[in-house]
């Protein structure tokens, strides 16, 4: 084929639509760099079904560009589907990004937040860059999504730092297709982005500001002070783990008496001196996600022993974002050799109340808790506590599924009708079906107070905006006293359904592993609203997702105090074994110092039960 023959080959031109995680997470910068690569032209978006394509061109270039497109994606990207179509060529003449267009059909997912990655924590740490000891670095591959996102599509003007303008090096970076942090929405520096400030709980006046927050913050938890500290999902509580009487501190104030709390260190390393870790433990541990992980404690590790009392294993993080990297670069001076910092992280919040957000909510509801705040002017969209993992047999089992891996979706084999499924009272979560996607919430929790039902309702309201969803149906359980029932039970001009508690169980294992066979189920989670309006617990269930059958369960039993216990669960067990053994019923270590007698004339009278 001649010079000239070649010439007069017209170009090709498709559009393209790429649905996924794929916004955010530096996608528009890579499809410009591989187009420009292929000496293609046209156009990528973002729009409220993923990302948008043209492009035009020599034939094999778009094979090539189709070809390469889901293999060398971004890391943090995850395409569920691509669809592409031949239209019309238009004779462009360049490759550019454009500015996001926006339609009805939202079909996009959005990223969950990602932990600081390599680049920006060496940079961080680099006393030459523009950057060092900013707390708030980020670039396309890290950094915050979900918890700053008003709406979709996910652009600046849409997120928390729409009210930060980038200086001109910023808007630079953000410019230039060959920067990491070309189109990066939160991307920001010390000269434009957003401030860091410490103040105590007894006077409104900022203490120290930028770096000396960090300096004054380092002494402070050293002192055994109890820090309310800004993160990405909401406020931690932070105190020193080797100081008994500051962890004892935390707990009275906390009103949290036995629960176990969660640690952070700063590396490996140091958890590697408190806990075992095995590899895959390891690879939780140094996700993107940074979860807390329950790892098996060594012994005589340098961690109070009120900090998880008699409990085998330890809950561990490492930092994830850049807020805690400089403060441990700062506690790191004021140690000596040989010694680590360790510091409890938990939620900041009075037990079973949601986590504090914004500065003037921590201020109002921490005050009898916290000695000093550690806050920043970057507002939190949504809230949303660590997630908790343990490995069990190399698969990976969720205690609370929450920031990092919320809203990713959990796909299911079919479509379906756009569905709201509301939880249940206790570790609620809500969800929302779309077409195959099950959007899964953050962890909500106990849904027995006003601040935690609010929140519940403003998860609701929250995600069907951003993922576009108008629920044809409302499931709820079929216990009638549960907030979410009644809530349910509220709403006007929609079907509702309710489902038994533990029958669910059965269905979202089913779903997760998608199973599509009838199963048999054990159910073991605690207590369930029967089909019989009695308290079920303890199942073996036969079923679907649409039928099951109850096959075998433990002996009913009295309960003993209601609910107090389903929270004490020694009175069951005192329960069963007065069942069994009458006055004849072993002494067993866990009744020491409890009030067995009393549960044994509740039983006789039936008083309480």
């Amino acid at each position: 084929m001649s010079q000239s023959d070649i010439k007069t080959i017209p170009n090709q031109r498709k559009h393209i639509t790429v649905n996924g995680i794929v916004q955010g997470v530096g996608f528009r910068p890579y499809i410009y760099k591989l187009a420009k690569e292929l000496k293609l032209n046209g156009f990528v978006s973002n729009s409220s079904s993923g990302v948008t394509i043209e492009i035009e061109g020599m034939e094999q270039a778009i094979k090539s560009f189709l070809n390469r497109l889901p293999i060398e994606a971004p890391p943090l990207s995850d395409i569920s589907e691509i669809q592409s179509k031949d239209i019309q060529a238009q004779n462009s003449t360049s490759f550019i990004i454009q500015l996001s267009e926006s339609d009805k059909a939202v079909q996009t997912l959005i990223s969950p937040d990602v932990c600081i990655c390599d680049d920006c924590l060496n940079e961080l740490m680099d006393q030459s860059d523009r950057r060092f000891h900013y707390p708030f670095i980020n670039c396309t591959n890290c950094g915050p999504r979900y918890t700053i996102i008003k709406s979709i599509p996910y652009d600046r003007p849409f997120t928390s730092m729409a009210k930060f303008k980038m200086c001109p090096d910023c808007q630079r970076e953000y410019d230039d297709p060959a920067n990491r942090r070309f189109h990066a929405q939160p991307n920001a520096c010390p000269v434009c982005g957003p401030e860091v400030w410490y103040e105590y709980n007894t006077s409104a006046e900022i203490a120290a500001e930028d770096t000396d927050c960090f300096e004054q913050a380092a002494a402070d938890l050293i002192k055994g002070n109890i820090l309310a500290i800004k993160g990405l999902g909401g406020f931690h509580l932070a105190v020193d783990a080797a100081n008994e009487m500051a962890v004892a501190r935390l707990r009275d104030r906390k009103n949290r008496e036995e629960k176990p709390l969660a640690i952070m260190v700063a590396d490996v390393q140091t958890a590697e001196k408190l806990v075992h870790i095995n590899s895959t433990e390891k690879k939780l541990l140094t996700s993107e996600q940074r979860p807390i992980v329950l790892l098996l404690k060594k012994k005589n590790l340098p961690v109070a022993e009120n900090v998880a009392p008699d409990n085998k294993r330890l809950g561990v993080m490492l930092p994830y974002t850049p807020l805690h990297y400089v403060l441990f670069a700062y506690l790191k001076q004021r140690y000596t050799s040989g010694t680590d910092p360790i510091f409890i992280m938990t939620s900041a919040n009075l037990s079973e109340e949601p986590i504090a957000v914004s500065n003037e909510d921590a201020r109002a509801r921490l005050s009898n808790i916290a000695d000093a705040y550690l806050m920043h002017d970057r507002d939190i969209i949504i809230r949303a506590d660590d997630s908790v993992v343990m490995e069990v047999n190399d698969q990976l089992v969720f205690f609370r599924r929450s920031r990092g891996y919320a809203p990713r979706p959990v796909f299911i084999k079919e479509n379906g009708p756009s569905i709201l499924a509301v939880g249940a009272e206790l570790k609620n979560t809500i969800c929302l079906l779309k077409s195959n996607r099950a959007f899964l919430s953050q962890h909500i929790g106990d849904l027995e107070n006003l601040r935690a039902n609010e929140f519940f309702e403003s998860t609701i309201e929250h995600l069907q905006k951003i993922f576009e969803i108008k629920p044809e149906a409302i499931v709820h359980d079929l216990h009638p006293g549960y907030f979410s029932t009644q809530w349910a039970k509220e709403q006007q001009d929609i079907p509702i359904f309710a489902v038994q508690h533990h029958h669910a169980h059965l269905a979202s294992v089913m779903a997760e592993w998608h199973l599509d066979e009838p199963v048999i189920g054990i159910i073991l989670d605690g207590t369930g609203y029967g089909y019989d309006k009695t308290i079920w617990g303890g199942e073996i269930l036969e079923g679907d997702y649409l039928n099951v059958k109850r096959l075998a369960c433990f002996e009913p039993m009295p309960l003993a105090g209601g609910d107090a216990a389903i929270n004490e669960p020694w009175r069951i067990a005192t329960a069963y074994l007065y069942k069994n053994f009458s006055n004849e019923m072993p002494d067993l270590p866990f009744m020491n110092n409890r009030p067995v007698d009393i549960i044994k004339q509740m039983i006789d009278k039936n008083i309480n039960c």
